[in-house]
């Protein structure tokens, strides 16, 4: 049986958890890869004891991995974008395939990294980098391959899904629960990346470019986080029959693509609803299959492990083979890229929750529905909720139709210039994800 040599950059929780797996399935893994995959190397600043590297060379330096000529494929596991570009640059340029987790840097300087893939004839694969263990970048680029992929819906991000869970079950404040997932270790001490739906919008475009074929670019991501989000506003969704869900959106539209991460209402009848705590899902709509859900756990030791470790056995497969298939969006020119418009957050149609504080007087929502009206903008739903006797102002709840955000947006601003209206208008968009 032909001997496939994988080198390890990075022990870590990810890369521990690979060692461990490859490990400990081999007699299941290397006949499924019609090779023996054994891992000959590891770069690591320092050991982790949660796995056994007795029999396996230990370098300080990564770069050795990536240099070394026995290496037949180089896993990148250290995070970061700048280092972590260099290790697979070298890696590429020495002639090694590359497996990796990187989210940020696929996101960052993904187009980069494969058009040096494509020159050096050579597979850079990336299963990891999105929803942890669930097997999404393969089901877009293989299971779906046939289909014109028309939006995709996704929790992409544990964290912010455990603090959404825990204030919709519970009714606990934003800073509260994020302070207790900082302690279980779902948040990382400076919880930026997750909660203002950074990584989420890394995630988005990594699937928009295969679901697509367009050119990665973060930049071009709508992005908002969970930070601002009012417990009030979550129990009112629950009330009304809706989830509150961080949610990273691609959509193909005959106006463009829009690529959007943030707060949601959907439907408690929807399947995606239902994922709680750190789990992730990414529903799929297309044009012969329908709508389909990827659903588990997106982060961890052994799921993402779990991925990575797919991704080496599918690399050892080919690797007397054309690995062209495995680049996603060459081959497209700036052209054609530039006509892929990616529709600024002004031009979304969707609906929207709405909610307001409102001197509790005749006439008051007559002026405000009359301004919403002007907008062009049609309510579905409105309630008011009930307030002590001796209180004044008085919530206001309205549920819209679609509606364009610049409409909404124009409307937000005169009500809130009303005299009759206290403080600022809160509101989350809804997505009904059926169709």
């Amino acid at each position: 049986m032909k001997s496939v040599k994988v080198g390890i950059c990075g022990l870590g929780t990810v890369g521990s958890g690979t060692l461990n797996l490859l490990q400990h399935n081999a007699q299941l893994i290397n006949p499924r890869a019609n090779c023996e995959i054994a891992v000959t190397q590891v770069g690591a600043r320092r050991d982790n004891p949660s796995c056994d590297t007795s029999a396996v060379e230990v370098s300080r330096d990564i770069f050795e991995v990536a240099k070394n000529p026995d290496i037949d494929i180089v896993v990148e596991l250290i995070g970061g974008t700048t280092v972590a570009r260099d290790l697979v640059m070298t890696a590429l340029d020495n002639g090694k395939h590359v497996v990796t987790a990187n989210k940020a840097l696929i996101a960052e300087h993904g187009m980069e990294i494969f058009a040096h893939a494509e020159k050096c004839n050579l597979i850079v694969a990336y299963e990891a980098a999105v929803a942890g263990g669930i097997p999404i970048i393969k089901g877009l680029r293989e299971g779906l391959a046939g289909n014109r992929i028309n939006w995709m819906a996704g929790i992409i991000n544990g964290t912010t899904n455990f603090i959404l869970s825990e204030m919709d079950s519970k009714g606990r404040e934003f800073a509260d629960v994020l302070t207790e997932a900082q302690e279980k270790g779902y948040a990382e001490a400076d919880p930026t990346f997750d909660v203002e739906g950074i990584d989420a919008a890394h995630k988005l475009v990594i699937m928009a470019s295969l679901a697509f074929a367009m050119p990665l670019d973060s930049t071009k991501v709508f992005t908002d986080g969970i930070t601002k989000l009012d417990p009030q506003d979550v129990a009112n969704a629950r009330e009304m029959g809706y989830a509150v869900k961080h949610l990273g959106i691609a959509r193909q539209t005959d106006k463009g693509v829009e690529l959007r991460v943030h707060p949601t209402l959907v439907p408690k009848s929807c399947l995606i609803a239902g994922v709680d705590d750190v789990l992730n899902a990414v529903m799929v709509n297309a044009d012969a299959v329908g709508t389909t859900l990827f659903y588990g756990p997106g982060a961890g030791a052994a799921p993402t492990a779990s991925s990575v470790v797919a991704d080496i056995i599918d690399v050892a497969r080919v690797m007397n083979n054309d690995p062209q298939s495995w680049v996603p969006a060459l081959g497209v020119s700036t052209n054609a890229a530039a006509a892929r418009d990616i529709l600024d957050i002004q031009e979304i149609e969707t609906s929207f929750y709405m909610r307001f504080s409102a001197l509790d007087q005749s006439g008051v929502l007559s002026s405000i529905t009359g301004i919403m009206a002007d907008a062009g903008i049609s309510i579905e739903a409105i309630s008011q909720k009930e307030q002590p006797a001796t209180e004044e102002y008085v919530d206001v709840i309205i549920l819209t139709n679609i509606t364009h955000e610049k409409s909404l947006d124009a409307a937000v601003e005169q009500i809130e210039q009303l005299e009759t209206v206290r403080g600022q208008v809160s509101f989350i968009r809804v997505e009904h994800l059926d169709q």
